[in-house]
């Protein structure tokens, strides 16, 4: 062989094993993230999620993609969103609301799934047990129906003289019924009425206030929800409005002016959500994952919204505050 063409040969063979390298490296996987919300304002949760992944070393866009799918708050998209999902043969799911998870555990039976869910998802038959989910769902349960009596409890203390304390639910949302069946026995017990407002669209947020006047209600409690909870701007400026107090689910409600809320850490819960996502990964199977659930739930007053409505706050409360924004 010619010393000229040898060196051409070699040259082109130079050029085809860069080629011949990418294509033997595995493909990168990819993470399914449905959500029925915006993307607007999520950014606090979607750190500590990605924050989680990457403690089991992934890092977004490195070696690991994400596939987003928002709904913007129409939960009739959301099962053809996880089926696009599914259709697009993604690796895993990340359903962190109650609607979600039954979204997504109706779009597949083998992709793993991991959840965020407020409900119960033994109950809701999402999973068999906490202890051994044994499909391919599992993820952290947020209790957030199970802690209704204790935020009407709190409610009551701050404003004893309140004898009708409204209940705001979301009719679309899947825990609407148990919330709305087991929460007027716990008004009972306190000495007050619970009249139930029900929203499922901006409108009828607004509307729910209007009838809450109506009624004569002196507080207003407010069910944890992905459509409340994206609305919580909305929520707090008519709770502002019309001088009611108001508990909600979230910390980020009081954050932007809210009265008072007790519930779980929400960024905490995602980066969970993430560490599981990054398990899964790694080898686990969701099967053998037990369904966390929070050890620590914090109660936030807001002091300057306190002091605007006319409240003075408890001692006992502030006592018992985890955060205090004054």
């Amino acid at each position: 062989m010619r010393r000229r063409e040898f060196i051409n040969l070699l040259g082109g063979a130079a050029a085809v094993w860069p080629l011949a390298a990418r294509a033997q490296q595995p493909a990168m996987p990819v993470i399914g993230f449905l959500n029925g919300t915006s993307p607007e304002g999520y950014e606090p949760f979607l750190s500590a999620f990605r924050e989680g992944l990457s403690e089991t070393g992934y890092v977004e866009s490195r070696n690991v993609a994400i596939e987003y799918r928002w709904a913007e708050g129409h939960y009739d998209r959301l099962p053809a969103l996880a089926a696009d999902l599914v259709g697009r043969k993604v690796d895993l799911i990340a359903a962190l609301n109650d609607v979600l998870a039954r979204a997504a555990k109706g779009a597949t039976s083998t992709i793993p799934i991991v959840f965020v869910y407020a409900g119960d998802p033994v109950a809701d038959r999402l999973v068999a047990s906490l202890a051994r989910p044994a499909g391919n769902l599992t993820g952290v349960s947020l209790l957030g129906v199970e802690l209704t009596p204790k935020r009407l409890e709190l409610l009551s203390e701050l404003a004893p003289q309140a004898k009708v304390i409204a209940l705001l639910v979301n009719p679309n949302n899947p825990n609407a019924e148990r919330i709305m069946r087991d929460a007027p026995e716990s008004a009972r017990v306190k000495g007050a009425q619970l009249p139930i407002l029900k929203a499922g669209t901006e409108g009828e947020i607004d509307a729910a206030f209007s009838t809450l006047v109506q009624r004569q209600a002196g507080a207003l409690v407010i069910a944890p929800d992905g459509f409340f909870f994206s609305r919580s701007e909305q929520l707090v400026a008519l709770a502002s409005r019309h001088a009611v107090p108001a508990i909600y689910g979230w910390r980020e409600a009081v954050a932007t002016g809210g009265l008072m809320s007790y519930g779980a850490s929400l960024p905490d819960i995602f980066r969970q959500a993430g560490i599981y996502l990054g398990k899964i990964l790694n080898g686990a199977k969701p099967a053998d994952l037990p369904v966390q659930q929070p050890t620590k739930f914090e109660l936030v007053i807001n002091l300057k919204t306190a002091q605007a409505l006319g409240l003075t706050m408890p001692q006992s409360l502030l006592a018992r505050a985890d955060e205090v924004i004054e």
